[in-house]
């Protein structure tokens, strides 16, 4: 069939019906959605099936669920329809940051929260004093929100994006550990992975894992290490090794950056190379694609990645850089 022939046959309002309707997995809640009268949404309904060839949504019990081919579309559905609003609202040359009435949500981890909220939150309430942020809890490294709008941008390690992502490398960080001041393995000469392994330790892990990488590294070394504690996030690691023998692992940048210092002090820890091999860390900013073009979000991100980068200057990691001590 010929190109134009199929534009004139194409129906382009089924595309936003079947996003409503994969959002919804109801046909009155995408009526309602659609501002469509619940018949004339189930006749589009009809529309779609015929056109895919696919139930799209079937009957479970009292409500409606997606099909293995309509669950498959449904990403691509939202991104399609989202970026056909972008392309069809008025562009925008010169964003009003004064007059700009937008809610940004990110989502990061607690250490974030503790070292580099304030300062994001400085930083775009002085440029736009009608701007909302909300910061999300990072229970897990599921993609979803991102894709689903939820989430406008991700601060976390670039392994977790999911391949559409968006990312920007923020800063390279390296694990380093932590025990308190006065520590036996601190006072007894240099620290080696047979003290390191025979001491007791603390993992801070938000899926509640007793292991972690540096548990492979040992097994290497035929080396195992006994974790008695594990807690959600570094810097309840930091307080737990503050206050008892236990020893944990944790990014250097917990320790302090350029607006937040001595955090080690004010936890009562002190830091330690760790004495086996270990990878560095890839903190990125990430976002889904369908918000690249949009200039408040653009604007948003750059706001968000200046002022990570001016807590972590290049300067102050040039030397996790180039650290050879560990590499293989």
């Amino acid at each position: 069939m010929h190109y134009c022939s199929v534009m004139k046959t194409m129906d382009l309002n089924l595309l936003t019906a079947l996003d409503a309707l994969l959002r919804e997995c109801s046909v009155t809640g995408a009526a309602r959605q659609l501002g469509l009268s619940t018949s004339a949404m189930s006749r589009t309904l009809t529309r779609l099936r015929r056109s895919t060839g696919d139930p799209l949504l079937v009957r479970a019990g009292r409500g409606l669920v997606p099909t293995p081919h309509a669950a498959a579309l449904r990403d691509r559905v939202r991104s399609l329809t989202d970026e056909a609003r972008i392309v069809l609202r008025p562009a925008m040359t010169n964003l009003d940051l004064a007059s700009l009435d937008s809610t940004f949500t990110i989502r990061a981890s607690e250490s974030f929260m503790e070292m580099l909220s304030g300062a994001v939150v400085a930083s775009i309430t002085k440029a736009a004093p009608h701007v909302r942020l909300r910061f999300a809890a990072k229970p897990d490294r599921d993609p979803s929100l991102l894709r689903e709008g939820l989430i406008d941008l991700e601060i976390g390690k670039r392994a977790m994006s999911a391949p559409e992502m968006r990312t920007q490398f923020l800063f390279r960080d390296k694990y380093v550990g932590v025990a308190r001041i006065g520590h036996p393995l601190l006072a007894g000469g240099d620290v080696t992975p047979k003290r390191y392994a025979a001491c007791s330790h603390v993992v801070a892990s938000q899926l509640g894992d007793f292991s972690g990488p540096v548990d492979n590294a040992l097994e290497e070394l035929e080396l195992r290490r006994a974790v008695r504690v594990v807690v959600p996030g570094y810097p309840d690691a930091m307080r737990v090794a503050g206050s008892s023998d236990l020893i944990a692992l944790v990014p250097r940048s917990s320790l302090g950056n350029a607006l937040v210092k001595d955090r080690a002090a004010a936890a009562g820890v002190r830091s330690f190379e760790i004495p086996v091999r270990m990878p560095d860390i890839h903190i990125s900013a990430m976002w889904h694609p369908r918000l690249d073009a949009d200039p408040a979000q653009r604007w948003f991100r750059e706001k968000v990645i200046a002022a990570c980068r001016h807590a972590y200057p290049v300067a102050q990691y040039r030397a996790l850089m180039n650290d050879d001590m560990y590499r293989p």
